[in-house]
């Protein structure tokens, strides 16, 4: 009887599983890097693996182009940088859906994560790329203060903050010259993939 019980069990408990996920094939993530990264939008650098469904000859492994693309067989150039993995398999699925195939089933998955960088660039003493601290957040003020800070020229004031979201490109500017605690600008969030760039100071 309590075999039964727990087989009769079993069974139902695989029939909510199915139910709640639709049959369909989700993205996985499965990184080599920092565990802690799983939950980050991809970003370029990022190695993704795409997978569909008995077509063999559209499966892609590439990595992230600096603009946040990657080429897939069918599609050409398709933006997937500032989407999170689920984001990206869906937006992967859709197109091909859409003029290719019928009800197609799509993986995505993450072999290798990019280093967690930014880049500075503009009046700053050293512009260049630089690695957010793992396990860490980074304010505006503290990027640019590890490009050395601003130059004779560097305007305060114009800085922006040039990022991918959701497969758009979004720049955000921000005066970084009030440092009090209200002020937005210079405790503006630094993310991986971000590009600063500092203006010119106008005399």
């Amino acid at each position: 009887m309590r075999l039964t019980q727990t087989i009769v069990g079993s069974i139902i408990a695989a029939g909510l599983f199915l139910i709640a996920t639709g049959g369909v094939a989700r993205a996985q993530v499965k990184p080599t890097g920092d565990p802690t990264t799983k939950s980050r939008s991809l970003v370029p650098g990022d190695v993704i693996e795409v997978k569909v469904y008995r077509q063999t000859d559209l499966d892609t492994r590439a990595r992230l182009a600096t603009d946040g693309s990657v080429t897939i067989p069918l599609l050409g150039s398709v933006t997937v940088g500032g989407m999170s993995a689920e984001q990206a398999r869906e937006h992967i699925r859709a197109l091909l859906a859409k003029d290719y195939l019928v009800n197609p089933q799509v993986t995505l998955t993450i072999v290798e994560y990019a280093k967690n960088l930014c880049t500075v660039l503009g009046e700053v003493q050293r512009p260049g790329a630089y690695e957010i601290p793992p396990e860490q957040s980074l304010n505006l003020l503290q990027a640019i203060a590890m490009a050395g800070g601003y130059t004779r020229l560097g305007a305060p004031g114009k800085v922006t903050v040039q990022r991918l979201e959701q497969g758009q490109k979004k720049v955000y500017r921000l005066d970084t010259s009030a440092t009090g605690p209200e002020d937005k600008g210079a405790l503006f969030e630094i993310l991986p993939g971000d590009m600063i760039t500092v203006g010119e100071r106008v005399f």
